[in-house]
């Protein structure tokens, strides 16, 4: 599928889009129901206990669905490798406020995009594994469920934080925004903010016309 306008690159595509969105309403739904059960005012509020553990438990169960079908898409599997891929480039963008600024040198994802994702896919399976050991506490002796349900409980503040962070860079980012949720982003912003990606992405297309 091609971007409608002249002026506009495809950023992502469907699967990845509905990857994104699937999992992220999944972490809302866990951190939510999370939220109810650990403070007890809102617990009271809410009542229904079982039902929000309930929903806690398939959803945290369910997170790692998303990104295994996504699989099925090969622009999925081509940003897991870009975002696996931390190059020295990435580290000098770390370090370079004005790089930072400019998105000089940035591919499709920059550094901070990278960590994000390394430190949420890590932080799932985390707490995928230990909720796994809580939940079946015949599975495993007594000194695991402990270290489990301490080390889940932190892991879980920690990416909360994490998310949150994820959702205010996002909103202050229209374009970035816009381009999951409608798989595009103007030239424009590509080339300011991810100028390599848009070069190579822009010397692709012009390579299709030339030899059509």
């Amino acid at each position: 599928m091609t971007p409608q306008h002249d002026d506009e690159l495809r950023r992502f595509d469907r699967v990845e889009r509905w990857v994104h969105w699937l999992t992220g309403a999944l972490v809302l739904v866990c951190i939510a129901t999370a939220a109810i059960l650990y403070n007890s005012p809102l617990a009271v509020l809410v009542g229904n206990r079982h039902i929000i553990e309930t929903i806690h438990v398939y959803c945290g169960f369910a997170l790692p669905v998303p990104l295994v079908a996504g699989y099925v898409s090969l622009a999925y599997r081509r940003d897991l490798r870009r975002l696996n891929r931390f190059t020295r480039a990435d580290w000098h963008w770390l370090r370079s406020k004005r790089h930072r600024r400019s998105g000089i040198g940035v591919g499709k994802f920059n550094a901070g995009q990278k960590l994000n994702a390394a430190f949420s896919a890590g932080s799932i399976f985390v707490l995928l594994g230990t909720g796994i050991v809580m939940y079946f506490p015949d599975w495993t002796r007594l000194v695991f469920r402990t270290g489990a349900t301490f080390v889940h409980d932190w892991f879980a503040l920690a990416f909360g934080l994490l998310v949150v962070g994820h959702l205010v860079y996002a909103f202050n980012d229209r374009e970035a925004m816009r381009g999951m949720r409608s798989g595009v982003v103007t030239r424009r912003w590509a080339r300011q903010e991810h100028s390599r990606w848009a070069g190579e992405h822009e010397s692709g297309s012009a390579e299709a016309r030339s030899g059509s």
